[in-house]
């Protein structure tokens, strides 16, 4: 085995003091595990698709489609439903890009990146909560995507505070591991909070208009309350997961570089600073930066879009796609688990590579096989097998080479520069579907993203990587 370099397995933000106490890598990874009540049911599996479906639509135009799901107005309406939304997490996404890394930086040196990420995740928790009195009708809509931006607006914000105490939770040669768990207990926490959804409200079990064991009101004329009462319950989930770690991790000590002592303009220019004296002496952290930020884009795109091409091209129903996400979820969080032990031993970059290749090959075997559900499943999760390593890795090979008391501000331009490029695997899906009419094609986007990345990781030299 060769040894990794000191950049890519340890570095000055990585504490040698010790070995960190067990409960308090524990309850740093427990924000991971709540969060997941954001990433998994509000952006990608419940809220999202509540707000895209037809409970937005003017109901004579719903009236007028009857069963006709095809329908040129009711589709139309649904088009502008989504253009809404999409709008709305566009904004956010605009002003994440420009805040994320002076917030960051702000909180550097402050001795108060404990209580910044406890106002972000607090933000986040009322937003969520404030999902549940979005009624479904068409005079909510513009609400609901508010809402839904706000959230993905301060959810950023505390990732990158959260992600910067990673090298308060670890040592240089446990960083891999302990990211790698952080990440893992993430996937895993979603699979829990989308099996207890499932069974309290989501699933029907035979009643019309009624979900879960509860026997909720759902649909339209139901008030959806089977959507609203699972985002209440993603929310207390959230707020309760997120304050172990507000208790057992200490804020780390404030120094002299306490960025917030300036104005706002001082801070943008403290941060163009940074972004030229890396341009002049090491372009190889901003190679990485770009590297991330691609393969990044692809790996959301996995999961955003894996979801219409099962439903889509392989005819799974909407509960086929739920438990397929449990079971994506469940084979990535083990893929990270078992990334994380890797990456202290032989480096993150040579996890990341490998990582990138089997998601390139994975997607190159999806179009060959048809449109067998058994052989989606099979290929679906090797694919996700691959996705989680490389997000942990990513966010550790970042902080090995972060000097300390620098944290936040790398990790918000790590934030910015992965809002920057994505565009990019989306632009590509809908590029490949819009040009073959097949919506498997699709796939061929994300595949070219992905070995972008893998091609631009591969130019990546850790030996060099350092930010002074």
């Amino acid at each position: 085995m060769t040894t990794p370099t000191t950049a890519d397995t340890g570095g000055a933000a990585a504490s040698d003091a010790g070995p960190v106490p067990r409960r308090r890598v524990v309850s740093w990874a427990l924000w991971d595990w709540g969060s997941a009540a954001f990433n998994a049911v509000v952006t990608t599996f419940v809220f999202s698709t509540y707000l895209a479906s037809g409970a937005f639509v003017d109901p004579d135009v719903v009236a007028a489609a009857g069963d006709d799901t095809r329908n040129p107005a009711l589709v139309l309406a649904k088009a502008d439903n989504a253009t809404v939304v999409s709008g709305a997490v566009t904004i956010a996404g605009v002003l994440i890009a420009l805040l994320a890394p002076v917030l960051g930086q702000r909180s550097d040196g402050s001795g108060r990146r404990k209580a910044w990420l406890g106002v972000h995740s607090g933000l986040v928790v009322l937003a969520m909560a404030a999902m549940a009195t979005v009624a479904p009708t068409p005079g909510a809509l513009v609400y609901g995507a508010a809402l839904l931006a706000v959230g993905n607006l301060f959810f950023e914000f505390a990732s990158v505070n959260y992600n910067a105490m990673l090298v308060q939770v670890s040592t240089k040669k446990t960083i891999g591991s302990v990211s790698g768990f952080g990440w893992g207990m993430g996937y895993v926490g979603g699979i829990v909070l989308l099996v207890l959804l499932l069974l309290a409200f989501l699933q029907s079990f035979g009643v019309d208009g009624r979900g879960g064991l509860f026997g909720v009101a759902t649909g339209t004329e139901g008030g959806a309350w089977d959507v609203r009462l699972s985002i209440l319950v993603a929310a207390v989930w959230f707020a309760v997961f997120a304050v172990p770690v507000l208790l057992a991790v200490p804020e780390p000590p404030r120094t002299a570089r306490a960025s917030g002592r300036g104005g706002v303009l001082s801070s943008y220019r403290a941060l163009g600073r940074t972004i030229a004296a890396l341009w002049r002496t090491n372009r190889q952290v901003l190679l990485f930066l770009g590297a991330s930020a691609v393969f990044r884009d692809g790996l959301a795109a996995v999961f955003t879009f894996g979801a219409i091409i099962a439903a889509q091209v392989f005819g799974f129903t909407s509960a086929q796609v739920i438990y397929f996400a449990v079971a994506a979820n469940l084979v990535a969080g083990l893929g990270t688990f078992a990334g994380g032990w890797l990456d202290d031993r032989i480096g993150s970059k040579r996890i990341i590579v490998g990582s990138l290749a089997g998601l390139v090959v994975a997607c190159g075997v999806s179009l060959t096989i048809g449109t067998s559900q058994g052989a989606f499943w099979v290929v679906g999760l090797f694919l996700c097998l691959f996705v989680g390593p490389t997000q942990a890795a990513s966010r550790t090979m970042l902080a090995r080479v972060t000097p300390p008391g620098r944290e936040g501000e790398i990790f918000g331009l790590y934030a910015t520069t992965g809002r920057a490029v994505s565009f990019l695997a989306p632009g590509l899906f809908t590029l490949f579907v819009g040009a073959t009419g097949d919506t498997r094609y699709g796939i061929i986007g994300i595949a070219i993203v992905l070995l972008a990345g893998l091609l631009l990781m591969l130019a990546v030299k850790p030996v060099q990587l350092a930010i002074d």
